[in-house]
């Protein structure tokens, strides 16, 4: 679970849901995608940059570096 911690793990999961939101709302203005998969991705983006805030805070109280 170590690596789950790391710097790179967690700004990488970070850049990934960015990147997930910012191509959702790209798709959706091009026509893309539909509604409901522009929603989708968006929320799998956001759930990734949440996920990567919760690591950096467990990190934190670890005292991993991260």
């Amino acid at each position: 679970m170590e690596w789950l911690l790391s710097r790179e793990a967690v700004v990488g999961l970070a850049i990934l849901g960015g990147a997930a939101s910012t191509l959702a709302s790209v798709l959706k203005a091009r026509g893309a995608a539909s509604e409901v998969q522009a929603a989708r991705l968006n929320l799998a983006g956001y759930v990734l940059m949440g996920l990567s805030m919760v690591l950096f805070v467990i990190a934190g109280f670890r005292g991993s570096g991260a």
